[in-house]
C-alpha cells in the first residue's frame, strides 16, 4: 500500500510502499501524535522512515489491496 506523507513548510511529500495495514499507520500516527513522538514508517525494502508527528501536515493512506497492472498471473 502506498502511503504518502506531506510535511509542513515542506514542498515535496515522502511517498512509500509498505507492507503494513491502514490501521497499523493510523494507530501508530494517532500514537505519535498524542505522545508527541516520531511517527516511525517501514517500507517493502526495509528502509525507515522517521518524522516528528508535529511536522506532519497530512497522511494520506492509499487502497491496501490495489490493482496490480499488467498480464502477470496470480
Amino acid at each position: 500500500m502506498e502511503i504518502k506523507v506531506g510535511i509542513r513548510q515542506v514542498a515535496r511529500e515522502v511517498v512509500l510502499e509498505t507492507e503494513e495495514s491502514a490501521e497499523t499507520v493510523r494507530s501508530a500516527f494517532a500514537k505519535a501524535l498524542d505522545e508527541g513522538g516520531v511517527l516511525t514508517l517501514t517500507d517493502t525494502q526495509g528502509r525507515t522512515v522517521l518524522v516528528p508527528a508535529e511536522a506532519v501536515g497530512y497522511l494520506e493512506i492509499g487502497q491496501e489491496h490495489a490493482r496490480r497492472v499488467g498480464f502477470g498471473m496470480d
